[in-house]
């Protein structure tokens, strides 16, 4: 069975992604959708002061947030998925994931803000394009009418 990556933060242009998904508009069927969310790390100074066990309970609730959406979506449609919750800087972890699950492909939703705003805060698709080794498809959330 093949895997495919999807990566949320728990926004509208993920939803997208996931309804993309869950109508069937990929070229290929049978396989399985790994939801990702990647929770930034807390500073040193964040874990000098909260336990080990408090800042994971954070980071999961970040997560089961996070994914509800998409993985509400992809249930109603009946698309097999399974949740990983991680944590770090969110484009090497998305990668890193999509690799040890040898995945197909990698969708995510975008923001499509722009290069200029994209230049100067960065953007984490643009970053999984550039290190990913298996084709990344963009969804753009449909403009309200």
């Amino acid at each position: 069975m093949s895997n495919i990556v999807l990566a949320t933060d728990g926004s509208a242009f993920s939803d997208a992604a996931a309804r993309f998904i869950a109508e069937g508009k990929l070229l290929q069927t049978g396989f399985t959708v790994h939801v990702v969310h990647v929770a930034p790390e807390v500073s040193g100074q964040v874990r000098a002061f909260v336990s080990k066990e408090t800042i994971d309970a954070w980071h999961q609730e970040a997560s089961d947030k996070a994914m509800a959406g998409v993985c509400d979506i992809l249930t109603v449609a009946g698309v097999p998925f399974e949740r990983h919750a991680l944590h770090g800087f969110a484009p090497e972890r998305i990668v890193t994931y999509a690799r040890s699950v040898d995945a197909q492909a990698i969708i995510m939703g975008t923001h499509g803000r722009g290069s200029f705003f994209d230049a100067v805060i960065g953007s984490v698709a643009g970053r999984v394009l550039a290190q990913c080794d298996c084709p990344v498809l963009l969804v753009k959330a449909p403009q309200k009418s």
